[in-house]
């Protein structure tokens, strides 16, 4: 008897037990609130606010998101209109592009990718997601590319 693997399109919403990873189809339109605990790929258009503190979330080459993005690890292929803030990693692959103030510990901009915002890493940067406030009293941005031009300390 042999046993044939369905690989799901990728319009499907996937789970996959153990690795945990839902997809959100390219012909998927959600506007509101996107929370959960797994890790999430979006193909599609979110609007809104997507909140996934303990996962990965991927901006696929389709997919875009007009919303403010909270995770533990972000990766932009697409497009993000919003503030990203990542409790560990950031990544901007070079089709990526993100119009709003990115904050993480760690952050890759590729080649080609593009930054409309202000970017804040480090130490500062986890306090700040901390307090959730932007930069605040007696913190210096580290630095900025695109919008507004602000000075390295």
């Amino acid at each position: 008897m042999s046993s044939h693997l369905v690989q799901p399109k990728p319009t499907q919403a996937t789970a996959i037990v153990g690795g945990s990873m839902a997809n959100i189809g390219k012909s998927i339109t959600l506007k509101g609130d996107l929370s959960g605990n797994e890790d999430l790929v979006i193909e599609g258009h979110i609007e809104g606010r997507v909140d996934l503190p303990s996962n990965q979330l991927t901006i696929g080459a389709n997919g875009s998101c007009s919303a403010e993005v909270h995770a533990k690890t972000v990766v932009v292929i697409g497009k993000v209109n919003g503030n990203v803030i990542a409790t560990e990693r950031i990544e901007i692959q070079a089709t990526g592009l993100v119009n709003g103030d990115v904050s993480a510990p760690k952050l890759v901009v590729q080649e080609g990718a593009v930054v409309n915002g202000s970017i804040e890493m480090g130490a500062k940067a986890k306090a700040s997601q901390a307090a959730a406030a932007g930069i605040g009293a007696g913190q210096q941005p580290v630095g900025s590319f695109g919008g507004e031009k602000k000075a390295l300390p």
